[in-house]
Parts: C-alpha cells; sequence; structure tokens
C-alpha cells in the first residue's frame, strides 16, 4: 500500500552555531558523534528508499551507497546554516551524480532544510524534488546537476569563486565511479590542479556498478586513487561505509592548505543496507515493490551494518 500518511523520522536541530576561538568569522556546526553519524545514515537510507517507494521511480541503489558519506557531511563536517541556505560564507555541495538526488533531499530533510514530509512527493508534478536536484526550486541544492560529468566543473569553478574573494568557505563534490568515464571529470580535475584548489574536496562514490553493469565490464576505470593522485591531487582511498575512516580522513584532509585539491575514493556497496539490492545493477534505477520495500525497511530498522 502507498503512504497516507508520510513515514516520519526525527528532525535533530542544531542551533549552537559558533565563531571559533581563531576569531576567522568561520563558523561551526557541534560535532555530531560517530554512533550519531551512523544512526542519521540509517535514517537517511530508510527515507530514501521510501521516497523512491512512494513515488515508484527513482534510483535507489547509488544513494544507499553514499549515504555514509552524505551523512558524515550534513552533520559534522559542513559549515551550513539550514535558515539562511544561501549564506554567503556556507560551505558547499555539489552532487555530481544528480541521480542520486533522494539521499541529498533525505539529508536537507533530516539537517531541517525543508520538511520530513515534503520530500514524499518526489518526481511529483510541481515538487520541489525532482529526479534530479533543481537549485531554483530547492533549499539547500547549490547547483542544479543531473548530466553525468558536469557537476565536478561547476565545483571548481565555485572553489575559484572562494579563492578569488578570499573566502574560507570550502567545496565538497560527489561524483559517481561510472561517472568518471567521462571525459569533462579529467578536464575539471586539470583545471582544479592548475588553480591550487586546496578549498575542494571530491568524493569518488566507488561502488564498482553503473545501469549497464560493472564498471570493469562497460569501461575499465583502473585505479582511480593512482589516477587522481599523477594528475596532481592529494588523494587516499576508504572504505566508505566506515564512518570511522570518513571521519579521520575529514579532520586531516579537509583542513590542509597545501595548495592541491583533495579526493577521496570511497570504495562502497551499491544499494548497501539492503540485501537485495546490494551489488546488484538492476538497483540501478529501478523503484521496490511493496513487499520489497517492506523488507528494505525491517533490514534498515534492524541495523544491518552500515
Amino acid at each position: 500500500m502507498m503512504f497516507s500518511t508520510p513515514l516520519v523520522i526525527q528532525v535533530y536541530k542544531y542551533t549552537s552555531l559558533q565563531e571559533d576561538h581563531l576569531g576567522t568569522g568561520v563558523w561551526h556546526m557541534q560535532q555530531t558523534s560517530v554512533e550519531q553519524l551512523k544512526q542519521h545514515a540509517i535514517e537517511l537510507r530508510k527515507t530514501a528508499v521510501t521516497m523512491v517507494y512512494e513515488a515508484q521511480s527513482g534510483h535507489p541503489g547509488g544513494s544507499l551507497s553514499a549515504a555514509d558519506v552524505i551523512s558524515a557531511l550534513y552533520f559534522r563536517e559542513m559549515n551550513v546554516d539550514p535558515t539562511n541556505p544561501k549564506w554567503e560564507d556556507r560551505d558547499r555541495f555539489v552532487l555530481s551524480k544528480g541521480h542520486v538526488a533522494p539521499i541529498q533531499y533525505a539529508a536537507l530533510a533530516l539537517r531541517g532544510f525543508v520538511s520530513n514530509e515534503s520530500v514524499y512527493t518526489l518526481r511529483q508534478y510541481g515538487s520541489p524534488f525532482q529526479g534530479h536536484p533543481d537549485m531554483k526550486k530547492c533549499p539547500g541544492i547549490d547547483i542544479s546537476t543531473g548530466s553525468l560529468g558536469q557537476g565536478l566543473s561547476c565545483a571548481v569553478g565555485m572553489a575559484i569563486a572562494g579563492q578569488r574573494d578570499e573566502k574560507d568557505y570550502r567545496v565538497f563534490a560527489m561524483v559517481g565511479d561510472g561517472e568518471c568515464q567521462e571525459g569533462q571529470i579529467w578536464e575539471a580535475i586539470q583545471a582544479a590542479v592548475k588553480y591550487k584548489l586546496d578549498n575542494l574536496i571530491v568524493f569518488v562514490d566507488n561502488n564498482r556498478l553503473q545501469i549497464d553493469g560493472f564498471c570493469e565490464d562497460v569501461m575499465p576505470l583502473l585505479d582511480l586513487e593512482k589516477k587522481f593522485d599523477a594528475f596532481g591531487f592529494d588523494t587516499t582511498r576508504i572504505d566508505g561505509h566506515s564512518m570511522e575512516q570518513i571521519v579521520e580522513t575529514l579532520d586531516t584532509f579537509a583542513k590542509q592548505k597545501n595548495g592541491k585539491p583533495k579526493c577521496i575514493v570511497c570504495d562502497t556497496v551499491k544499494g548497501k543496507g539492503v540485501s537485495y539490492m546490494e551489488d546488484q545493477a538492476a538497483w540501478h534505477g529501478t523503484a521496490p515493490n511493496k513487499e520489497e520495500f517492506e523488507l528494505a525497511i525491517k533490514e534498515l530498522e534492524g541495523g544491518l551494518p552500515v
């Protein structure tokens, strides 16, 4: 059955924004524990799956693989203000793999940018929550994305603007591994190195799958960590579902000012947390039926390792 009353999740309010002790004018969100971030990631997954089920359309697999990084960014790392989404000094986030918009919408709801109930209008006519992010319709979206390969160029432009305006904000971008088959990605990477954008942090959601199957079979990407490193990025590779590794890497990486952009290759599992979706290309862009949806929520509420 379709929900007449949307699934309700708790909204966590972060009100302790305060100027840092260095007096730089950079504002910081109250830090959140690793265990809280893990719980947030589960809630984000539940919301994203529910959105896709209600719409009977969307991209659950990649949304689930990205959930842990999204949780760490929105609830610990990024300096943002839900009451002022266009705050000039906010950190920026570019979801270059825009088809996984449900996981970003879930984060915007849990973070307080939009109401919990509203996100369940995903893909409906007139809804601000379209199949791909729309910066003109949805609060908290910094750039409209969807055509794969283009979002990273936008992130590079934002980082250049911040650099030239002598701003302290950082730009975070998430790209897919399959998306890295696009030539424009590598043009943006070259520009990021040329302009010494150490305010740019790129996450690669390396779940090994795209709509047509395994990336290795469609168009091999070889070693993405070595490729980003060879282009001139500071690069590391982590388990993209280990909140401890995500937080530790961000604590070290995202604050380095050495004239080099950063890349974090995150090894992830498409459909993470829902057994029948994991490592299955079929769940790239398929909505669950009633039985599949109920099983997904049951597994996520059971706290499968995420």
